[in-house]
């Protein structure tokens, strides 16, 4: 029951933030909005590997391109509604995360996340030089205006901006769901001591496998609207190191380990960054992102949601 009234106010704040939004009036929130929600959808996802398992992936970026490109093929080969084009894409990302899992996952700490880095570079490479999705010259995805939704017309703009507030409304129920279930505790133990886990009977592999199928997937799904959102790809654009690491400092900010800390990490860097876009230079935006990371690191090594933890338990003291 406590799932369905959380579903159910999820579902009330991403209608009164898209009503808010409408009721301002200004495009450019949608275009900035879409950004912080989109990474609020990767670093959730992020979180199921990193923060639940303790497993550092760094190839963030290639998953997101992965769901970017399969939406590129298909509007090449036959054009398809987004919604499904985001199912294909996280299908296609939870495949190829399952299989870099059951290659890699034997690895462990720095090997490990060199080998995510490394298939992130692969991919990179193979995108570069197929040619029917663009290549090293990009492609060009042209949206319509408007779209009509039962008897609705919206603007695209606002229409992928209510799809991806929908994808953060799944990615977030789903990691709550992962945390408080009997899959959140075996990552748990992962995460704490892998060897004991083993010792215990705690079937470790097949457990990494679910999270970086799952992590890959939203990964994927969050990438899916990207052409339609930017207009134009290219694998610079779409494996850019801003995924890479926002994905990873966002969770830390915020708290890994629990489904709200890369909700509010995301929100707070994604919105700062969205102001330095604007005020300042989009090249000021990793520059925030390396010191607020650091300071945190410094100041709150478990994140604002573990400082706020830490500060509740010393009053109870």
């Amino acid at each position: 029951m406590q799932s369905r009234i959380f579903l159910v106010v999820c579902i009330a704040v991403a209608a009164a933030i898209f009503a808010f939004a409408r009721w301002l009036g200004s495009e450019y929130l949608f275009f900035a909005g879409y950004v912080v929600v989109q990474f609020v959808v990767l670093a959730t996802a992020w979180n199921i590997l990193g923060g639940y398992c303790g497993y550092v992936n760094f190839g963030s970026a290639a998953f997101f391109a992965l769901g970017a490109y399969t939406s590129v093929f298909f509007h090449k080969t036959y054009p398809l509604p987004v919604p499904l084009l985001i199912l294909l894409g996280g299908i296609v990302s939870g495949i190829v995360g399952f299989g870099m899992g059951y290659l890699t996952l034997r690895l462990r700490g720095a090997f490990f996340a060199i080998a995510t880095l490394a298939l992130a570079v692969v991919l990179q490479t193979l995108i570069i030089n197929w040619n029917y999705v663009g290549g090293s010259r990009g492609a060009y995805t042209i949206r319509p205006p408007s779209i009509d939704i039962l008897g609705a017309t919206l603007p695209y703009m606002q229409y992928l901006f209510l799809l991806m507030l929908l994808l953060a409304v799944v990615a977030i129920m789903a990691a709550r769901t992962i945390e408080r279930s009997r899959l959140g505790f075996g990552f748990a133990t992962i995460r704490d001591d892998e060897l004991a886990a083993e010792a215990c009977g705690v079937p470790t592999l097949r457990l990494k496998l679910i999270a970086t199928t799952l992590s890959g997937a939203l990964m994927g799904m969050a990438g899916a609207p990207f052409p339609y959102y930017i207009a134009y790809i290219e694998p610079s654009s779409a494996f850019g190191l801003a995924y890479a690491v926002n994905s990873i400092a966002m969770p830390m900010i915020g708290g890994t380990g629990t489904w709200i800390g890369p909700l509010i990490g995301a929100l707070l860097l994604g919105s700062i960054q969205e102001v330095a876009r604007v005020t300042i230079s989009s090249a000021v935006n990793l520059l925030i992102v390396g010191v607020l990371l650091v300071s945190f690191v410094i100041i709150a090594p478990n994140g604002i949601v573990g400082l706020v933890q830490d500060r509740l338990r010393a009053r109870k003291k």
